[in-house]
């Protein structure tokens, strides 16, 4: 079953089994509630849910759940064209719960928070499709990514084993629940493993500290934000785990957050279409910059441009294959390019560049369109710049992009939040890495560019250079 703690809830009920914008509702609460929504969306082919941090979600995306009606989560903050898209690709045939001003002309069912129902539904084929989640659209509109109810349960299961994630816990977050991170890990994992969740609305420093929790997910910049607020760090001292993910953490941020809560962070990978592949664990080595082994069930390889195996050195750079039960199973509507996602024998292209060590760990250097810098005839990963620049005391965030250069090919250009003199850092990089990673150029700005999972939009920053 899917949603494991679900099931008999009523025999072994909690009272605050979620807490979400105000709202706290206990297990056998959440299961009449979501049954109830179950009751009126049966027999849907998909419905959309505006995927806000409130009640109405959590009870739209579990009532579906208990139906076997795929959901299509669509962010709150999304454009209108992007919602259009969206809802029109999907085929959603509702707004379940909340919806926005432009509905798109679907009709709407809202969600009763006290209805309860207590019918008791067949459980799915493991095989059905659970979500359809749709890409940040940056290569491209967005595609909607179908991920299978075994998908998401053989996932949460290798996290729980990587994790020691139990229904001891209690897990808080204030993610987005339109992504992986906030809804797939966060919401539906707490629902299998039968955890407290609580979501913080926004991911304060304040609110992480209020939330006494044992497990906490963030974002970097969550995380960033939390190490300069000294009463928080100490606060997240009687924490059992701090996972970080969606984008690198800084290793500046990986050493402050160990040293003022005592907690080493467990960093790891994934994608929509992958789910999280690769983590490092809790009785396992946490080494800053590195996002760990390969989830039980899961492979990696790393290939060259020939599709020829490299070498596990800690230093060359691949691309990033990998397989495995979590595995999404293809691009609604777009036959052509699931195909293309795919080789052979199924291994996923993920379009990430990596190095792994002799011992299997691993260490994303980023995308391959904007991460691999080909520069003077080297292969320069953006992230090992990124690194070293993070290390000088005067810069707080880096982004490095690779821009045309008639000379080199490529042109390494560095993108600095701080104080630092740019010469000062070229000359700083230079010393900590090979000289031919040197920024060639370096420009102090004022913040860069990024998404709602904190990620940087490299393409927008090359177009600044």
């Amino acid at each position: 079953m899917l949603l494991a703690s679900l099931n008999d809830a009523a025999a072994r009920d909690v009272g605050d089994a979620v807490r979400i914008d105000g709202t706290v509702l206990s297990r056998s609460d959440l299961v009449g509630a979501a049954t109830s929504v179950a009751e009126r969306v049966g027999g849907a082919q998909r419905v959309a849910v505006l995927a806000t941090p409130t009640p109405a979600t959590v009870l739209a995306v579990t009532g579906c759940l208990i139906a076997g009606v795929p959901v299509v989560p669509v962010p709150a903050d999304v454009g209108a064209a992007e919602r259009r898209h969206i809802i029109t690709d999907s085929g959603a045939q509702a707004w379940l719960g909340e919806r926005p001003a432009e509905d798109e002309g679907l009709p709407h069912i809202p969600v009763r928070l006290h209805a309860r129902s207590w019918h008791r539904y067949p459980e799915p084929s493991p095989d059905a499709i659970a979500l359809i989640m749709y890409t940040s659209g940056t290569t491209g509109p967005p595609k909607g990514v179908l991920i299978s109810r075994r998908a998401i349960a053989a996932d949460i299961d290798a996290l729980a084993q990587a994790w020691q994630w139990t229904p001891d816990d209690t897990l808080v977050h204030g993610l987005p629940l339109f992504h992986v991170h906030g809804l797939v890990l966060g919401l539906l994992g707490s629902l299998r493993i039968g955890n407290r969740f609580v979501h913080t609305g926004k991911p304060t420093p304040a609110a992480y500290a209020e939330a006494h929790g044992t497990l906490y997910f963030g974002v970097p910049t969550v995380w960033s934000r939390v190490v300069e607020d000294l009463d928080a760090a100490l606060a997240l001292s009687s924490a059992r785990l701090l996972v970080s993910g969606s984008a690198p953490l800084p290793v500046p941020v990986f050493e402050q957050l160990a040293k003022l809560t005592g907690h080493q962070p467990v960093e790891r990978y994934g994608s929509t279409e992958s789910l999280i592949t690769l983590s490092t664990r809790v009785d396992g080595e946490r080494r800053p910059g590195w996002v760990g082994l390969p989830l039980t069930g899961a492979e990696t390889r790393l290939v060259d441009e020939d599709g020829a195996s490299v070498p596990h050195d800690g230093e060359t750079i691949g691309r990033l294959q990998v397989r495995g039960p979590m595995m999404f199973d293809g691009y609604l509507n777009l036959p052509d390019v699931t195909a293309e996602a795919f080789d052979d024998d199924g291994w996923y292209r993920t379009g990430d560049v990596a190095v792994v060590d002799a011992g299997g760990m691993h260490r994303i250097v980023g995308r391959e369109s904007v991460d691999l810098i080909k520069s003077g005839g080297y292969r320069v990963g953006a992230g090992e710049v990124e690194t070293a620049l993070l290390g000088h005391p005067d810069v707080q965030e880096a982004a490095v992009v690779g821009v045309p250069d008639d000379d080199l090919g490529q042109r390494i250009v560095a993108f600095v939040v701080g104080s630092a003199d740019p010469s000062v850092l070229v000359d700083y990089v230079a010393q900590q890495l090979s000289v031919h990673k040197r920024p060639r150029e370096v420009r102090v700005v004022d913040s860069l560019p990024r998404n709602a999972m904190g990620k940087v939009l490299k393409k927008e920053l090359a177009g600044w250079a």
